[in-house]
């Protein structure tokens, strides 16, 4: 077993149990796992390394494209058998909350900025950056419920300070998240599964934006927007503030989501002996079958 300093919890028992396995079989290292240009197994220097940077899980770590995809098949793997956990991939702007500039405020907006800075409301948030957020009805149930049945990834277009923000509300402990935030530092253009440490047949996407995901739309569950403020939102309606409600806690958004998620956990380890065959992107598919046929 390596005892890797600083290193995390997502990567670790893929690299004990690659490293065992080379150990075992006598073969050369192949410097799949790398830090800081230092190869974590056989302490070598290695240079001009070809593979994808996983700086968000540990500062400086690079993984080779097949320890990326052993990592994915072991860690979901290690997660089904012993956990019964899939993993869970979550958008922030408009699909757990909405924030909004202060700037931005329209001047029958602004009443909000007193009631987010007093201790009245616990859904609405000035944030030091000089935003303005307000979480989405159910967003704490939500997250508490899938956790029991899925390892948790935040990945937003949104900075990583602003992540950070936001994250100090709805998991200020760093129970669900821990280090897996994705950023548009790590990738600013689209949204890709190739930076989730896990097996595509176990992921599933929450995302209110269907065109980022351009590779793995089979794995999405698109929710819809969540607008709160005024500014950007759907022009054929009036905002939540302008109307002064709310979306419905235990029928919106999150509720109905939870409750596809549950059928999709459900379905994935129904019967233990099918685990290995198991791919939540059919399951998907099945359960968008259903639902037309029973609206229809």
């Amino acid at each position: 077993m390596f005892a890797v300093e600083n290193i995390s919890m997502e990567v670790e028992p893929a690299i004990n149990e690659s490293s065992s396995s080379l150990s075992s079989s006598g073969s050369s290292c192949g410097h799949w796992y790398v830090r800081y240009g230092v190869c974590i197994a056989c302490k070598s220097m290695v240079n001009k390394r070809q593979g994808r940077a996983f700086d968000y899980l540990v500062q400086g770590l690079q993984l080779s494209h097949e320890a990326a995809a052993f990592t994915k098949r072991f860690t979901t793997e290690f997660y089904c058998l012993n956990e019964k956990k899939l993993h869970l991939v979550l958008d922030l702007d408009h699909t757990l909350l909405h924030s909004i500039r202060v700037s931005l405020l329209s001047e029958t907006e602004k009443y909000l900025i007193e009631e987010a800075c007093s201790t009245t409301r616990e859904d609405l948030w000035k944030l030091d950056i000089d935003y303005l957020t307000k979480l989405r009805p159910f967003v704490h149930e939500f997250l508490k419920e899938a956790n029991e049945m899925f390892t948790m990834y935040v990945y937003t277009m949104g900075t990583r300070v602003y992540a950070e923000s936001l994250l100090k509300l709805i998991d200020p402990k760093g129970i669900y998240f821990g280090d897996r935030v994705i950023t548009r530092d790590e990738s600013p253009y689209v949204k890709t599964l190739d930076l989730v440490l896990a097996d595509e047949r176990g992921v599933v996407i929450v995302d209110d934006t269907r065109d980022v995901w351009t590779h793995h739309k089979s794995n999405l569950v698109e929710i819809n927007e969540y607008h709160y403020f005024g500014v950007n939102g759907p022009e054929e309606s009036k905002s939540y503030t302008e109307e002064k409600r709310d979306e419905s806690k235990n029928n919106g958004g999150l509720a109905n989501v939870l409750k596809l998620l549950k059928e999709v956990h459900y379905g994935f380890f129904r019967v233990k002996e099918e685990l290995e065959s198991q791919d939540v992107r059919f399951l998907l598919q099945e359960i968008d079958f259903k639902l037309l046929t029973k609206d229809a």
